[in-house]
């Protein structure tokens, strides 16, 4: 008998119809001899509606207020899944988290989970119970309830599986696994049978969007196998592990990431003087603006052009805040671009091999693909190219690390 934690998202849950399928599902485990928690968000759309009916009484809601109006969303799941297990003969009991006290800190909308008491949980379960917890969100030490922020429903379903030292995490999604990258733009992506955390919190941080990172990093340090499986769809789906298994058959790349949401900006003829990296970045930082890929230049007047990108949405805040340190720094000018896009190779086979960023620089030489930035870590290597050359640049790739050979899925 294995303990097993299952997270269904919005679209796994986004009719009464879908909610009784995932009843057949979850009484299919039950006995099978499984002890299971299950974690649901809200119905899909819901949680932009309570939002929306939040912004017709104030353009900007208290948090607080605002956590109260969006919980309810997973309360009516979590009753109606409940409902129908029952229904089915499978005995069950839902908790919201303040119920099961799922403990966060105080910062509404984004709160992060400290404690969780399992005592509950395990009663029910001994019982021979299914317990149904709201993903998504908290209470904190004041009795308030609080929610996790955007995709807090993978946190809830993690947090729970390192509470409770859960045999395995299921994450039950409308896809069904993680790919080698996003088949909408390969034809020939390959569903990967296995993962590292390693490698799922880079292609997660780098644009992929199948699970939340805070889901990932939570998993990692807890050491949760975590798997992604469709929510409607029989197989094996992908298991996120430790585990680096090395092996002849083992990929040097595990998947390529892609984002399209960044801007570049570059501050130029900036005085080459100590702490003139601080003097750029520590007003952007104070504008609570995050900045990803940095590159300086130092050129022979003793003068350095500075380059760095944002998100997409940050641009004219930042080029604003930039132009005011032009100013105060003596710098000559300041340009940006927003059409330029991040590609990204991930995997753990980088090191133990040699030449993999020339390989992809080769790649992208042959599609006559010009590099703007680089940026390398132990496992992955990111470049900022045009965003017209992208597609091109994810096939290109794909094809040239052998990631749509047919040979890679079921191996």
């Amino acid at each position: 008998m294995a303990l097993i934690v299952q997270k269904f998202g919005g679209t796994s849950v986004g009719t009464v119809e879908r909610i009784e399928q995932v009843a057949d599902k979850v009484k299919k485990f039950r006995e099978a001899g499984n002890d299971l928690v299950i974690v649901l968000s809200a119905m899909s759309g819901e949680t932009n509606r309570l939002i929306d009916l939040a912004k017709q009484i104030s353009d900007q809601p208290l948090p607080r207020e605002l956590d109260m109006i969006v919980s309810t969303g997973e309360q009516v799941t979590i009753g109606l899944l409940s409902m129908a297990l029952n229904k089915r003969g499978v005995p069950a009991v839902s908790y919201t988290g303040s119920q099961v006290r799922i403990l966060t800190d105080s910062s509404h909308t984004k709160a992060r989970i400290l404690k969780i008491d399992d005592q509950k949980i395990r009663a029910d379960l001994k019982a021979g119970r299914v317990v149904v917890v709201a993903g998504f969100q908290g209470v904190d030490e004041f009795g308030n309830i609080t929610t996790l922020g955007r995709g807090g429903s993978d946190t809830t379903g993690v947090a729970l599986a390192a509470a409770l030292k859960a045999d395995e995490c299921q994450i039950y999604t409308d896809v069904d696994g993680v790919y080698t990258t996003d088949p909408r733009v390969v034809a020939k992506a390959q569903r990967l049978e296995k993962i590292t955390f390693e490698e799922m919190l880079e292609m997660a941080s780098l644009g992929s969007k199948v699970l939340q990172i805070r889901a990932v990093e939570f998993a990692g340090k807890y050491n949760v196998p975590l798997r992604v499986l469709h929510s409607f769809k029989e197989g094996p789906g992908t298991l996120i592990t430790i585990d680096e298994e090395e092996s002849m058959e083992q990929p040097i790349i595990s998947g390529i990431a892609f984002n399209r949401d960044e801007a570049k900006l570059t501050i130029r003829g900036v005085p080459d003087t100590p702490g003139v990296a601080f003097k750029i970045l520590g007003p952007i930082s104070a504008a609570n603006i995050e900045v990803d890929m940095i590159v300086q230049n130092v050129a022979h007047d003793n003068t350095t052009d500075f380059t760095f990108t944002v998100h997409r949405n940050d641009y004219s805040a930042a080029q604003s805040v930039l132009e005011n340190t032009a100013r105060e720094i003596g710098a000559r000018e300041v340009v940006g671009d927003t059409n330029i896009a991040k590609v990204s190779i991930v995997g753990v086979g980088m090191r133990s091999h040699a030449g993999v960023a020339s390989r992809m620089f080769e790649s992208l030489a042959k599609e006559n693909i010009n590099i703007l930035m680089i940026s390398t870590s132990e496992i992955k290597v990111s470049v900022v190219i045009e965003e017209k050359y992208l597609e091109l640049a994810v096939r290109s790739l794909h094809t040239a690390f052998d990631l749509d050979a047919p040979a890679r899925q079921g191996e």
